[in-house]
């Protein structure tokens, strides 16, 4: 049997045991309709314990399938093809995730737990982002900019809702369901009344974290009505800050972006990122409700602040623009990701002190760049130490309105 012929059954396989677990046919196209909006189902749509015949496999020729798709199929749609190897069954799933590396060491996303890892070192990953003023959803897709045919790959996206005291951007896998309740909600970016600080809260701890409670819990939910499906809390992970312009003089935004779960030390020699390798257990359908996190009256609106003992946060800052005399305008070098100027263009890089003895180059690395390359379209490129989740929250910060810095 040649490799396309096995690549081409392992497609026909998903398809009919993903046919076989829904319950009907309209159910089946929803489903499907879903899954192409994000990178992969975390949860696939069947058993993972089912066996079937391609269990039986030798595992030396399992290894060897699913490495050389890895290997062949390294952008969307075709990177699919590995997803559909984590779909057979259990045995293949196990493999496929042992193969496939993280961002920081290959470069590319695959499933959804790699929105969350750190990127790469050496080159970012490029994305753009779609806003939609009609009803307030950002689009975060994977590409270098926007394709004619509008069959480009959706990774996150967020919809804002405005309160009276301040703006909610809720972080979603899909972009038809933005509820805190649902298993493919992933975070949420809130902003103060002035919209000059913004906090980021993911829906997972963060790696060697120790939490603490921060204010009142909601009680929008009661005990029993929280789902084991349902992510019960949100976990203050970094915090997004603009500088006040009093004086109202010429220039951009100022901002500072204090990563409370991402160390100092990931940028030094040998340092490192942490780098989740799963959703939280409560994603399962078959966990226990005793793995869900408790309080006196928990909620998916619990709000808990990240604090890593004896680690030095990392900082970020926005790299300081030049004054160009003849366009007679601020600039910056995004290398031609950024085509219209605009307020909310910005690039970022690790903010440094001398004591630190970190190398110039290191310095001088942009981390993340966000600027607008056409209406409502602006281009996000991010690198090690943050992840495509981290850095979409922070440039989801820059649409809000700030009218008190600027």
């Amino acid at each position: 049997m040649s490799f396309k012929s096995i690549v081409r059954e392992l497609k026909e396989m998903k398809d009919g045991i993903g046919s076989i677990s829904r319950r009907g046919e309209v159910e089946g196209r929803h489903w499907r309709n879903r899954t192409r909006t994000h990178i992969a189902p975390d949860v696939v749509p069947f058993d993972p314990n089912q066996q079937g015949q391609w269990a039986n496999i030798p595992p030396e020729l399992l290894l060897d399938i699913v490495r050389r798709v890895e290997e062949s199929e390294t952008s969307f749609p075709a990177r699919t093809a590995v997803v559909f190897c984590a779909s057979v069954c259990k045995s293949w799933r196990e493999v496929t995730k042992e193969i496939v590396k993280t961002p920081e060491e290959c470069g590319r996303l695959t499933f959804p737990i790699s929105l969350k890892q750190p990127g790469p070192r050496e080159s970012p990953i490029h994305c753009f982002i779609k806003r939609n003023r009609a009803n307030s959803v950002y689009r975060l897709y994977f590409g270098l900019t926007p394709s004619e045919d509008e069959s480009d790959k959706l990774l996150l996206a967020a919809k804002r809702i405005r309160r009276a005291t301040s703006t909610d951007f809720v972080i979603s896998l899909v972009s038809d369901d933005f509820s805190r309740a649902s298993s493919t909600y992933v975070g949420k970016l809130r902003s103060n009344f002035l919209g000059t600080k913004f906090t980021i809260y993911d829906n997972q701890l963060p790696s060697d974290a120790a939490i603490q409670h921060r204010g009142r819990l909601s009680r929008r939910f009661s005990t029993k009505q929280v789902s084991p499906t349902v992510s019960a809390c949100n976990y203050s992970i970094a915090t997004v800050s603009y500088e006040l312009n009093v004086l109202r003089t010429r220039g951009p935004r100022r901002m500072h972006c204090a990563m409370h779960s991402i160390p100092f030390s990931s940028i030094q020699e040998g340092g490192s990122a942490p780098t989740p390798t799963s959703f939280p257990q409560y994603f399962n359908e078959k966990s226990s409700p005793a793995l869900v996190p408790r309080a006196k009256e928990p909620s998916v609106n619990s709000s808990l602040t990240v604090s890593v003992p004896s680690r030095e946060p990392l900082v970020l800052k926005n790299k300081a623009p030049r004054w160009h005399e003849q366009l007679q305008c601020w600039c910056l070098n995004f290398k031609g990701r950024v085509t219209v100027a605009s307020v909310k263009n910005f690039q970022l890089v690790a903010a440094v002190d001398p004591s630190h003895n970190i190398p110039a180059a290191v310095q001088e690395t942009t981390i993340l760049q966000f600027g607008k390359i056409g209406k409502d379209i602006f281009t996000m490129d991010y690198c090690y130490p943050l992840s495509a989740f981290q850095a979409f929250a922070i440039c989801l910060s820059s649409f809000d309105t700030k009218p008190a810095c600027e």
